[in-house]
């Protein structure tokens, strides 16, 4: 069924080209749960056959990231802090707690907004609260693309040189999930002691 699904995606790409890429990203990255794996694997595999060129499939893939981030950017934004304002305190939720939010997102919202690209299950989510606290659109895009691009470029090579094999594909996937995770990890921790640092 799965493997059924991959190959008809991988038709669909094909037919559909960059434009396809841009909007499958788009989706993945707002709020719809879809999974960019079966995008850019197939995507990968379609550049190693000479079918799509691998830097404008990377190109369309963060460009559809980008729209898709603000997508939920700009609900949040707009939807979300009114919302926040108005029945937050049902919820327990104060204008000074949206207020350290703000404060939050002003001093870390870059690395917050990066790392998230990288973590399954939070990248998607990342731009909600960036959205609620109003970071800046500038500093939110740089690092959106940054962290969608890292992501993408390891889902397409991937693609690109074991593209047919399903079981590697798994375990590769698996094992670069791990070492994303360990990697921000260890980056918010060097930018804590950074900041601690910095802050005496």
């Amino acid at each position: 069924m799965i493997e059924h699904f991959a190959s008809e995606l991988v038709e669909w790409i094909f037919h559909l080209g960059y434009p396809g890429i841009f909007l499958l990203m788009a989706i993945e990255s707002s709020f719809i749960p879809f999974p960019s794996e079966i995008v850019l694997i197939p995507a990968g595999y379609l550049a190693y056959q000479g079918e799509m060129n691998i830097f404008l499939i990377l190109l369309f893939a963060i460009l559809g990231s980008l729209a898709g981030a603000f997508v939920n950017y700009f609900i949040a934004l707009y939807l979300g802090r009114p919302f926040i304002l108005r029945y937050g305190k049902y919820f327990f939720i104060s204008e000074e707690t949206l207020a350290k939010l703000d404060a939050f997102f002003q001093s870390h919202g870059h690395i917050s907004t990066f790392t998230g690209r990288l973590i399954p299950g939070i990248r998607q989510l990342i731009s909600i609260p960036a959205g609620i606290a109003k970071m800046n659109k500038l500093e939110f895009a740089l690092y959106t693309a940054l962290g969608a691009g890292i992501w993408s470029l390891v889902l397409v090579l991937l693609g690109y040189f074991i593209g047919q094999e399903q079981e590697l594909l798994k375990k590769y996937l698996k094992e670069i999930t791990t070492v994303t995770l360990l990697f921000v990890s260890l980056l918010l921790i060097w930018y804590y002691k950074a900041k601690v640092k910095g802050a005496k």
